[in-house]
């Protein structure tokens, strides 16, 4: 009987397995199988679950972090993420009440936005890049920023 239970389990975690491949049960797959493996041995069935979790355990920790280093792929940065912080020079007058304005930066012309709720910020002007929201960048003039003050935007 102890047989047909390991055997059933290891089915049920490969299954899982498979459905969601993303190495969750896999562990518990090997333990029933080190069960089942030990129920044609003994009848003890706290050796068999002493062994499940013993073995499930052990897979786990040695093959988690290797199975994450070769699974996961290494975040890198985007355009958008090197953005912020560098200095562009505004495309299109920056105008926040009439939602319009445009920023080229890192050699890539960007929807912008003035840091300042009502500011608007004059075509040619060098602007530092605080954040992103959406897909827009939130800028503010540079001599602003040099200044280290908030100051309101003209």
């Amino acid at each position: 009987m102890d047989r047909f239970v390991w055997l059933v389990l290891l089915v049920i975690f490969c299954i899982a397995e498979a459905v969601t491949v993303g190495l969750v049960s896999i562990w518990f797959a090997v333990g029933a199988a080190v069960a089942l493996i030990a129920a044609v041995f003994t009848d003890n069935i706290l050796v068999q679950v002493i062994l499940f979790l013993a073995v499930s355990f052990a897979v786990l920790i040695v093959m988690r972090p290797l199975a994450r280093k070769h699974i996961s792929p290494k975040q890198q940065a985007t355009n958008a993420d090197r953005a912020i912080g560098a200095e562009g020079v505004v495309a299109e007058t920056i105008d926040n009440l009439a939602a319009q304005g445009q920023v080229f930066v890192l050699g890539t012309v960007w929807t912008a936005r003035a840091a300042q709720e009502h500011g608007v910020i004059q075509k040619g002007e060098t602007v530092t890049v605080l954040r992103i929201e959406g897909v827009k960048l939130i800028v503010s003039p540079v001599a602003a920023n040099r200044k280290g003050e908030d100051s309101e935007c003209r």
